[in-house]
């Protein structure tokens, strides 16, 4: 597997505009709509790219064997940086390397004490997040809707 992390603004709007309003991904993405269109997606690629500027992190796009397969990374989300990672559904297998690397990257590289994951209260199954070492670290509300934060400590992945 030829794994890259790009810049968003390298991957053509049509295939952000796709995975965006895939509706098997939708069902993952509480905030997400299925009315992700052209304009929305130029002023998305460029709030998200502003972000590297902002804080020193953000999301990428990722390809795989140079195809596109999702985007993802680090956000300012109340104060922590939070770990998105949104695939195609084709892509789904690939998610425990990209997540991997992004880790590596989040404690190594950017020198990082900690990252968070949010999940909708609906997602009852998250073995595999503890499993991966996060830990219960309350909650938060975006948009009026409610989040579970789960935290991963750098120091704990020694």
């Amino acid at each position: 597997m030829d794994l890259q992390f790009k810049q968003l603004s390298e991957i053509s709007s049509a295939d952000i505009i796709e995975l965006n309003n895939n509706p098997r991904v939708l069902r993952h993405m509480p905030l997400g709509r299925p009315d992700f269109d052209e304009a929305k997606c130029a002023a998305w690629v460029a709030e998200k790219e502003s972000q590297w500027l902002v804080n020193g992190y953000g999301p990428w796009a990722f390809t795989v064997d140079q195809q596109f397969a999702g985007w993802g990374g680090l956000q300012l989300t109340e104060g922590d940086a939070d770990l998105a990672l949104v695939l195609h559904p084709d892509y789904w297998g690939c998610g425990k390397t990209i997540f991997a690397e992004i880790v590596r990257r989040a404690f190594q590289e950017m020198g990082l004490e900690s990252i968070t994951v949010l999940l909708a209260p609906s997602r009852t199954r998250v073995k595999g997040v503890l499993r991966l070492g996060f830990q219960p670290d309350g909650e938060v509300c975006l948009e009026g809707m409610r989040f579970v934060r789960y935290r991963l400590l750098a120091n704990a992945r020694a």
